[in-house]
C-alpha cells in the first residue's frame, strides 16, 4: 500500500491486502476490481443472487465465492458492500458468529452511515472504516474507469484509519474526503439530492418533450417514441450538461429562464400546459420553481403564485392580470 508517514508517522497497512468482499454487487465488485489493479489479492467475495454470481465471475474471476462468514474470517482487508438497510443486521452478524479477526481493516460502503454502525465489530477490535464512493454504478464496465475520477467520503475512528482509508483511495485512483461521523447523514442527503433527484427531473422534462415534440416530424427527422436516448433525450442533453457545467462553476449565478427573470406569465403558461399533460410532473415543476425563485430572489409576485395552494385556479388568474399590466413595462429578457 502507497506509503503515509507524511500522515500519521509509520506505514499504516502492509503493501499487500488479502481482501474479502461482501457481497459481489455493482460497488462491491467495482471496488474490487480498483484494489486488484492496486496490488491486493481479493481472495473471495459473497455473492447470493444469479446476477450477484456472474458479476463476480466476470469482474473477479480467481475470487472464490463464499459465505460470508468464511469471507470474513480469511480477510485482512473486509469490504462490506451491502444495501445500506442490510448493513447494521450483516455487522451483527459478523459480531455474533466470531468470524472476524481482531486487527482487520473493515471497511463499509454506506454514504448514509459512519463508523458507528461497526461499534459491534469495533469492541472486537478490528479496524473500523467508513469509505464511501460519491458516484452511481451501472454494473457495466465504466463502474471501474469512474472510480478514476471520484471522490470517497471516508470516516474513520482516528488518524491511523484515516491514513489507511486515505491511502486506499488513493490507490484505487479516488480522492479521499474526510467527512466526520456526526455529518455522514448531511453528506448522504446532499448527494442524494444532487444525484437521485436529478434523474428524476430529467425523465420527467424527457417525458414531457416528448409529448411537445410528438406527431409529423420534419423529412428524415427521427420518430419520436418512449425508447431511451431518443430524439428528446438528444435535444435536452447539450442543455442539461451546460447547465449542470454552469451550475457546478458558478452557483446560484448560473440560473436562467423564466423563474429566474420573475417571469409570472411564462411560469403560469408552463403550469397550465404541464398540469394538462401529468398533474404529478406539473407539481415537481412547481416545487423546483419555487425553490428556484427562492435562490434567485425574483419576482414576490411569482413566488405567491408558486407558494399558494389551487394551482390551476391560481394560474388563469395569474394570467388574465399579466395581460392588463402596464404595456410600457420594460422586458427583462430573455
Amino acid at each position: 500500500m502507497t506509503s503515509d508517514k507524511d500522515v500519521c508517522g509509520t506505514d499504516p497497512a502492509p503493501a499487500r491486502l488479502t481482501v474479502g468482499i461482501v457481497s459481489a454487487g455493482r460497488v462491491g465488485s467495482a471496488l474490487g476490481v480498483a484494489l486488484e489493479r492496486a496490488g491486493h489479492v481479493v481472495f473471495g467475495v459473497s455473492a447470493i443472487s444469479d446476477a450477484s454470481v456472474r458479476r463476480a465471475e466476470t469482474r473477479l474471476p480467481d475470487s472464490r465465492i463464499l459465505p460470508a462468514e468464511e469471507v470474513a474470517a480469511r480477510s485482512e482487508l473486509l469490504i462490506l458492500a451491502v444495501p445500506d438497510s442490510e448493513l447494521a443486521g450483516l455487522i451483527s452478524g459478523l459480531a455474533s458468529s466470531g468470524a472476524v479477526r481482531p486487527g482487520t481493516i473493515v471497511a463499509h460502503t454506506s454514504g448514509a452511515n459512519g463508523v458507528g454502525v461497526l461499534a459491534p465489530l469495533t469492541e472486537l477490535g478490528v479496524l473500523p472504516l467508513a469509505i464511501h464512493p460519491a458516484m452511481t454504478f451501472t454494473g457495466h464496465d465504466e463502474d471501474v474507469a469512474r472510480l478514476a475520477n471520484a471522490c470517497f467520503g471516508i470516516t474513520a475512528a482516528d488518524e491511523i484509519g484515516y491514513a489507511i482509508a486515505q491511502s486506499l483511495v488513493i490507490e484505487m485512483g479516488g480522492e479521499p474526503v474526510k467527512v466526520t461521523e456526526e455529518h455522514r447523514t448531511l453528506y448522504h442527503a446532499a448527494l442524494a439530492h444532487g444525484s437521485n433527484h436529478l434523474v428524476t427531473l430529467i425523465v420527467d422534462a424527457v417525458e414531457a418533450l416528448r409529448a411537445a415534440l410528438a406527431g409529423p416530424g420534419l423529412m428524415g427527422q427521427q420518430v419520436v417514441d418512449d425508447q431511451p436516448n431518443g430524439l428528446a433525450e438528444r435535444m435536452l442533453a447539450p442543455l442539461a450538461s451546460a447547465a449542470l457545467d454552469n451550475a457546478l462553476r458558478r452557483g446560484p449565478a448560473a440560473l436562467t429562464g423564466p423563474v429566474a427573470r420573475g417571469d409570472v406569465a411564462a411560469v403560469a403558461a408552463h403550469l397550465n400546459s404541464l398540469e394538462s399533460l401529468d398533474p404529478k410532473l406539473a407539481a415537481g415543476y412547481r416545487a423546483l420553481s419555487l425553490r428556484s425563485a427562492e435562490r434567485a430572489r425574483t419576482n414576490p409576485d411569482l413566488i405567491h403564485l408558486l407558494e399558494g395552494p389551487g394551482v390551476s385556479g391560481q394560474v388563469r388568474r395569474r394570467q388574465r392580470s399579466v395581460t392588463t399590466e402596464d404595456p410600457d413595462q420594460p422586458e427583462k429578457g430573455h
